[in-house]
């Protein structure tokens, strides 16, 4: 049977995003069947801009266009969130898919989120929430993680982002003062392994019908 692609698809300004990308990679690819690719959305904004920031340097990810998502199996989104909401440059990038919502190209694909936040309110569920309404028209099927990771999601020794609709990071107020924590990472590639599992398993059901 031909492989399962899975597309991992994030922008990142500071780095957070990336990190949890190649995380989420090393779960995916851990699955036999699975092929895992990174690409990132294209920045919107000037680097005059971008240097005020102190943005991370990107990553040599290839930059994705909207059309080439139909090439996957399966598709993670990862961004920043934006005042709960996902950041303009992803929203950028679906933006650019009119065409693939008139075909319904995308329709039936699985999809889901990861995310960074500044602060332990900075709407991790509520970013997700707002974003599944971008799946929905395009009749996609959003796979959360659930509470797969066990019980590390129940850890209330140690402050971390992990939420049922998806892996995450808290970056900080500032948006990088603070990088990604172990556990963290590791829901991450928890996600990419349970998520490139379930899409597996749809291709493998759409071959047999």
């Amino acid at each position: 049977m031909a492989m399962t692609k899975i597309y991992i698809v994030y922008y990142s300004t500071w780095g957070h995003v990336a990190t949890l990308a190649e995380e989420i990679k090393k779960g995916a690819d851990s699955v036999d069947g699975v092929e895992a690719t990174i690409w990132q959305a294209a920045e919107t904004l000037p680097l005059e801009v971008l240097g005020k920031m102190s943005a991370a340097p990107k990553k040599e990810h290839p930059v994705i266009s909207g059309k080439q998502l139909v090439d996957a199996d399966g598709i993670l989104f990862g961004f920043p969130a934006r005042f709960g909401m996902m950041a303009a440059q992803m929203k950028a990038l679906f933006d650019s898919t009119g065409g693939l919502w008139s075909q319904q190209a995308l329709a039936g694909k699985p999809a889901g989120f990861f995310f960074a936040l500044g602060t332990q309110g900075g709407g991790q569920e509520e970013t997700a929430l707002t974003a599944v309404s971008q799946l929905t028209h395009h009749g996609m099927m959003f796979v959360p993680v659930g509470y797969t990771f066990g019980a590390k999601m129940f850890d209330m020794d140690e402050i971390m982002c992990c939420s049922p609709y998806g892996s995450g990071t808290f970056a900080g107020a500032d948006g990088r003062s603070r990088k990604p924590s172990e556990a963290e990472l590791q829901m991450a590639e928890h996600q990419g392994k349970y998520f490139a599992t379930i899409a597996k398993k749809l291709k493998m059901g759409a071959a047999s019908v």
